[in-house]
């Protein structure tokens, strides 16, 4: 496998800088491989970057050409850049891991996302790419300017996870033991979609019922989001309704997995929702399906890691 040596210093330095120049923030990676440079907390000798407090790489992460320099002239280090202070939305489309024949035949994540694009009545965005070091893709996206987006891990689709703030990608021209990661088209990148935005940006909180609520009071208000939410798939426009239900079974979810609200009893109001947009029968459960499954999943742990 090729392998980063001093002699491609000069080429991982042009890169960290082509995207600096790009507005993107960049920081140093261990050479070889896609894991940060920089000192850990525990390790933080609290002196230059570090003078008032321990900085991570996100914080550290640059577009000035002089530090980038600095930086590596140091080492042959690959490139990070944190997607979040460089207002960036990227989409992460994975190759199957299983290291068995047991992925055979299991779509990746150029599949499945091109499946989700294709039931929402969208085509495949065209923006900057690269291929990464498994045979993956990035797809990159300006992020919409005050809105604060995290990361994600299958929420758009299997094998689709997505880098914000809180997250970094390996930039073009870093090399890894299990390959390079290359630019696969021009340096611009489009702005993030409406339609992956209203799946990706978090469903506003809603206030939380008081402490002293008795359990019929509980109901009633997941009745009422329930409502809500239904209405809202039926008010979807022509290009937006998955996306809709999508976000509607996320945000009820949570009333299922706290008990409010009977599965089924969800998924009958806005399988009829979203039917009634024109969704096919199929193509609802489906989407229901899954983003049930997440939203039960992920706030039965929330409920149970509360103290």
């Amino acid at each position: 496998m090729t392998q980063p040596t001093d002699n491609s210093r000069a080429s991982l330095m042009d890169a960290a800088l082509t995207a600096a120049e790009r507005g993107w923030h960049v920081f140093p990676l261990r050479p070889g491989t896609k894991r940060p440079a920089l000192h850990g907390q525990a390790a933080c000798p609290r002196t230059g970057p570090c003078a008032s407090g321990h900085r991570k790489w996100e914080q550290r992460a640059t577009t000035d050409p002089e530090r980038i320099r600095a930086t590596w002239s140091h080492g042959a280090f690959n490139v990070g850049i944190a997607t979040g202070p460089s207002g960036l939305l990227v989409v992460d489309l994975d190759m199957p891991k299983s290291q068995d024949n047991s992925s055979e035949g299991t779509p990746d994540g150029v599949a499945t996302f091109g499946a989700l694009c294709e039931r929402t009545g969208h085509a495949v965005p065209e923006t900057y790419r690269t291929r990464t070091a498994s045979g993956g893709t990035h797809l990159y996206f300006t992020a919409p300017a005050g809105v604060r987006l995290a990361n994600t891990a299958g929420t758009l689709a299997p094998l689709v996870d997505t880098r914000a703030w809180g997250g970094y990608v390996v930039a073009a021209g870093s090399i890894t033991a299990t390959g390079p990661y290359e630019a696969l088209s021009g340096p611009v990148a489009a702005s993030l979609p409406l339609w992956l935005q209203s799946i990706l940006q978090p469903t506003p909180r809603t206030p939380q019922a008081p402490s002293v609520a008795v359990a019929g009071q509980s109901r009633r208000y997941a009745d009422v989001a329930l409502a809500a939410e239904a209405h809202n798939v039926r008010a979807a426009q022509l290009g937006s309704r998955e996306a809709a239900l999508f976000r509607a079974a996320r945000a009820l979810g949570r009333f299922v997995a706290w008990g409010d609200l009977p599965r089924h009893v969800v998924e009958d109001a806005l399988q009829e929702a979203g039917e009634a947009t024109g969704l096919a029968v199929a193509e609802c459960r489906s989407t229901l399906r899954s983003a049930l499954n997440w939203s039960v999943a992920h706030n039965q742990r929330s409920r149970g890691n509360a103290a």
